[in-house]
């Protein structure tokens, strides 16, 4: 992959198509990258401890590296 953690990527397919983030974490066995603030999705967290209440959180998600391109 010519691109590494740390890089400002635009996102050139999908859902996000033309916004931009930096890069977080790399996969580089699946060719993935994870871009922060981008391809989020919700996961139900349940409670941990008792009386405590469950919540949904945002996470983002792996997106294929062919889908991002290096920001000039």
């Amino acid at each position: 992959m010519k691109i590494k953690k740390g890089d400002n990527v635009i996102i050139i397919t999908g859902k996000d198509k033309g916004k931009g983030g930096k890069i977080v974490r790399i996969l580089t066995l699946q060719n993935k990258v994870i871009v922060e603030g981008l391809n989020m999705m919700k996961k139900h967290q349940r409670p941990r401890k008792s009386g405590e209440k469950g919540s949904m959180i945002n996470i983002a998600m792996p997106i294929h590296a062919s889908n991002v391109r290096k920001e000039k």
